[in-house]
């Protein structure tokens, strides 16, 4: 439930940036134009057009006086009366005055700066809350977590059940305030726009209650994972007999668990100040929209991890399986994880950087620099891995070496944004929009997908065509790269983000990242059409069609229900491709390498 619900939400976000995108292909410009009215006067209109959006229609109106007259620039009249010899009168224009004019806009239902904003909203927040944070660890997490330990199930199922429904509730908030017109705060909520925007009132309320509410599904997620993780391990298995996907989520519960409270509580103070207009945030009635920052980032950040951490799982299991080697430095790798769980704490101002002082912003940046280090030791590790393994470059291992190349890109730009000098340059620019998708989209969604591949098999019985899966890894990864990576050149230009219109200087960049978007949405349906034909026709899967050594790999595909037969008994290491066969697999499929003989 929760897979189907994730993509097609995913489906619904990556609609909405494409629009932006297509939106963005050339900026808005000025068409100056005469029309007829249906009286038959003529006006001259001014039309601010785009890509897909009306940002309304200027209108030039004479101004008249109480008396009906048309007014000239100088105040009197336009016109002026002329006395005939026999009498007659005449009107005619004054020869040296203009005719005074007023300007008023018309605004379509699609008016351009409102609509690109509150589709930027719609984009933002169904990524983040609804698709992102919950996309690994309530969908392969609550499917795989037990059985990689052996368990029937999660230690309160019913719980996991609740979780579901809350999220199912928290998106039927955010949902109904999009239908209803949407909200252009933005996904982040910044006071103190987000207390006096005109947007209507309840839709504002609506879409920031729905976040509120899907805290609640993470944090009964993170508590199910904790429970599970510590009470239902097979008999066996040691913390360091888990394979590191679970310690991913196992890091990440911790954090969803500790985080998420802060953010509730800031969006529920948010809601009364949206209400009741109570002076926390709003600096018109003494509150302090920096603390909003404070409170909104010390969560965001760590949330960062939520997102990441899992995919960093999911590539750990991708390279140990589709490399068939024993992984490089396992236990620096699960230690990595609880270190990046718990700097992500004390790194938030970095992005307050421009809104602090100088001292807490030099502390911010110094810190920042310590995510760096359990990061760059769980890359060094996935390279070790590779090396000299047995790669089949399969789909699966193709998004784990896509997922290597772009969290890479993601991770060396993170760099100058933590750096004081360069920050005050590149904050709110493309750049960071570019640096934040090869990390969430390149990093999280990336593994996502290739996770979706590598257990497919076991989740639905079923293979999927692999060529068709190779065709669209490939045009996931040109169609990513070509859209984001020339956001980096637009935002060290100075292009800033979130802004529905540019110079023309920036528009070959936006229309190269436009058609980049393009064929990155082809790869998603061609990807979206292999899993449906793979449901319906695709040839049954084995029960181990990879060769893994984990616990899923043992049982039938798809699972029986409660997982297993028998209680597992674990005997062998999660990796350990040097000394045990895989399951279900022969040897001479999987052979041993030879060990030296033992010196005399």
């Amino acid at each position: 439930m929760y897979l189907a619900a994730i993509l097609t939400l995913f489906f619904v976000g990556g609609v909405a940036a494409l629009a932006v995108r297509t939106e963005l292909y050339s900026p808005n410009r000025e068409v100056t134009r005469e029309i007829t009215r249906d009286d038959g006067s003529k006006e001259t209109v001014t039309e601010i057009t785009g890509q897909l959006f009306n940002a309304g229609t200027v209108i030039s109106k004479p101004v008249i006086d109480s008396e009906g007259r048309a007014l000239a620039t100088d105040g009197k009249p336009l016109e002026e009366e002329i006395v005939g010899p026999d009498g007659t009168v005449t009107r005619r224009t004054r020869p040296d005055a203009k005719p005074l004019v007023e300007k008023e806009r018309v605004y379509t239902l699609a008016s351009g700066n409102q609509t690109y904003n509150r589709l930027m909203t719609l984009h933002g927040a169904i990524m983040v809350f609804m698709v992102i944070v919950p996309s690994i660890p309530a969908s392969l997490g609550n499917f795989f977590l037990p059985i990689m330990i052996g368990a029937k199930d999660v230690a309160f199922p019913r719980l996991n059940l609740l979780s579901w429904w809350i999220y199912v509730a928290g998106s039927i908030f955010a949902v109904v305030s999009v239908i209803a017109g949407g909200v252009d705060t933005g996904w982040t909520f910044y006071t103190p726009y987000s207390t006096m925007t005109d947007a209507d009132h309840w839709r504002v309320v609506f879409m920031i209650a729905g976040a509120f509410i899907l805290g609640f599904s993470s944090i009964l997620t993170g508590l199910n994972f904790i429970v599970t993780v510590h009470k239902l391990r097979a008999p066996g298995m040691g913390w360091f007999d888990m394979p590191l996907f679970v310690w991913a989520l196992y890091a990440t519960a911790i954090i969803q668990v500790l985080a998420t409270p802060v953010i509730g509580i800031t969006l529920l103070l948010l809601i009364f100040e949206r209400l009741f207009h109570v002076g926390i945030f709003d600096p018109r009635m003494g509150g302090d929209p920096v603390l909003f920052q404070h409170f909104f980032w010390f969560y965001s950040h760590p949330v960062v991890y939520v997102m990441i951490i899992p995919g960093m799982g999911i590539a750990s299991e991708l390279i140990g399986v589709h490399a068939h080697k024993k992984l490089f430095g396992y236990r620096s790798m699960a230690y990595a994880v609880l270190g990046i769980a718990a700097v992500s704490f004390i790194v938030w101002g970095h992005h307050m950087f421009t809104a602090q002082g100088e001292l807490a912003a030099a502390v911010f940046s110094a810190v920042t620099f310590l995510v760096a280090i359990p990061t760059a030791v769980k890359m060094f590790n996935w390279i070790g891995t590779l090396y000299k393994g047995s790669i089949q470059l399969n789909t699966p291992m193709l998004y784990a070496l896509s997922f290597l190349f772009l969290f890479a890109i993601g991770g060396l730009t993170g760099l100058p944004l933590a750096t004081l000098s360069t920050d005050m340059h590149l904050h709110d620019s493309y750049f960071v929009v570019a640096h934040f998708h090869y990390v969430m989209m390149g990093g999280t969604i990336i593994a996502f997908i290739g996770g979706i591949h590598h257990w497919w098999p076991k989740m639905f019985g079923r293979m999927y065509n692999e060529k068709v899966g190779i065709l669209g890894c490939l045009l996931v990864f040109v169609g990513f790269n070509v859209t984001f990576f020339t956001q980096f050149f637009l935002g060290t230009r100075g292009m800033p983000r979130r802004y529905a219109s540019y110079v023309d200087e920036f528009q070959l960049l936006h229309q190269i990242s436009t058609i980049g978007s393009y064929i990155l949405a082809i790869g998603m349906l061609v990807h979206l059409l292999n899993f449906v034909y793979s449901l319906f026709n695709g040839p049954k899967a084995p029960p181990n069609p990879w060769g893994g050594l984990t616990l899923e790999w043992t049982t039938e595909s798809p699972p029986i229900e409660h997982n297993f037969h028998h209680e597992p008994l674990v005997t062998h290491g999660p990796y350990d491709f040097d000394d045990v066969v895989p399951p279900h697999r022969s040897p001479e499929e999987f052979p041993l390498p030879e060990k030296p003989a033992d010196a005399h």
